[in-house]
């Protein structure tokens, strides 16, 4: 029996997958449940499980486009599998003629004509700087004529012999999608980024103080920087609920959750998960639920459900170094906050001048949607909580509000 296999809607309003990677080869045998390709939509990569055992006839190739509902590959559910791996023996071997090394071609002799330009030719060519032995003429016996020199381009720099190859690839399916919407956002939002800086010493006080019985409390889940940020995140966002509002044509959208997209580098690109209500999570419940997402991001196990609504996203770009930058908002959503490394800088305590852990952070959004109280506002509440973060965050009670 023939088996069609067909390309799974992987969501809603996905239309075409193409095919990333073929895991098998055309005419392999595969297994019931085996994954033999992974395909890309706009929105995640996802695996394609073989749906029976059998020889596979691949139908597509890496690459291509395929609608949502098309046949990609073939299973031919009869065919036994093979005993052993080892090759289809030849009933003879037939001796493979070598081919011929081509001849090199007759190098023609540079004269004496060949280096030599006209009196106009050596005038342009002093003008540009170029030597006669770096062109070729098109004169007779070579030499170098007027147009040759008024042709010629000065060289852009002297040639090292090291490499200078190039290399022409596809982007896949989800990177085009991010691209396009990056652009999109820049191209139909009125994106301002406004910018702050926190003292960061409070938050490390804290985490040094119980990060490791917090660890040892909750299985392994590790008390970060972002749950910190998630919180004063939901909290400012009560607080400001335009920031946690979008655009929808002439309507504005408010709603009255707050689900945090968390921007994470996967092998595939940038993917962002989403946490659910995070303004009803512990402290606990964000680091468990953004290490969840960050493994499956890394695993490549990430879907379309996982990624799909946000109100408002948080990137940290301090990861990779980052000082300082404008992130761009995250449609439909209308802002979105910038995290930056934690760098020890001056700074003036009570007319003092002391030594703290800092770190800028950065708020773009959508000024159609957002004015400036609201945003400026949103940013120093986020602030004003990672600054006390013992008061504003944790209720006065460490122990209780970190599970302890």
């Amino acid at each position: 029996m023939i088996l069609e296999m067909k390309v799974p809607s992987p969501g809603e309003s996905i239309t075409e997958v193409e095919i990333a990677t073929w895991l098998v080869q055309d005419g392999d045998y595969v297994e019931k449940d085996q994954a033999i390709a992974e395909v890309d939509s706009d929105k995640a990569t996802l695996e394609l499980p073989a749906e029976e055992s059998g020889i596979i006839t691949l139908k597509a190739e890496e690459g291509d486009a395929v609608a949502v509902g098309a046949v990609v590959c073939l299973i031919d559910t009869s065919a036994a599998k093979p005993a052993g791996d080892a090759p289809a023996k030849t009933e003879g071997k037939v001796e493979e003629k070598k081919p011929e090394a081509p001849k090199a071609a007759p190098v023609a002799e540079k004269t004496y004509a060949s280096q030599t330009p006209s009196p106009a030719a050596r005038k342009i060519l002093d003008e540009k700087n170029i030597q006669p032995t770096d062109i070729a003429g098109t004169g007779k016996g070579g030499r170098i004529t007027k147009d040759d020199a008024v042709n010629a381009v000065p060289s852009m720099g002297t040639p090292t012999g090291g490499s200078r190859g190039s290399e022409r690839t596809k982007l896949s399916m989800l990177r085009r999608k991010v691209a396009e919407r990056l652009v999109a956002a820049k191209n139909e939002t009125a994106m301002l980024t406004t910018f702050n800086e926190v003292n960061m010493t409070p938050i490390n006080t804290i985490r040094n103080q119980y990060k490791d019985e917090f660890k040892a409390k909750h299985n392994g889940v590790g008390l970060g920087y972002m749950s910190f940020f998630t919180k004063a995140v939901t909290r400012a966002l009560q607080l400001y609920p335009d920031v946690n509002s979008m655009m929808d044509g002439d309507y504005k959208i408010a709603y009255d959750f707050v689900d945090i997209s968390i921007a994470v580098s996967g092998p595939k690109g940038l993917m962002v998960p989403v946490v659910r209500n995070a303004e009803n999570l512990t402290f606990r419940g964000v680091e468990a639920e953004i290490k969840r997402l960050a493994l499956r991001a890394r695993d490549g196990q990430i879907t379309v459900d996982d990624m799909t609504g946000g109100t408002f996203t948080i990137t940290n770009g301090g990861v990779f170094g980052s000082m300082l930058s404008t992130p761009i908002i995250n449609p439909p959503q209308s802002g979105i906050l910038g995290m930056h490394n934690i760098i020890e800088r001056p700074i003036a305590v009570d007319g003092k001048v002391e030594i703290h852990p800092m770190m800028y952070v950065a708020l773009s959004y959508d000024h159609r949607i957002i004015d400036g109280r609201e945003s400026v506002g949103f940013l120093v509440a986020v602030k004003e909580a990672l600054e006390n973060p013992m008061e504003l965050l944790l209720d006065n009670n460490p122990k209780k509000a970190l599970e302890l």
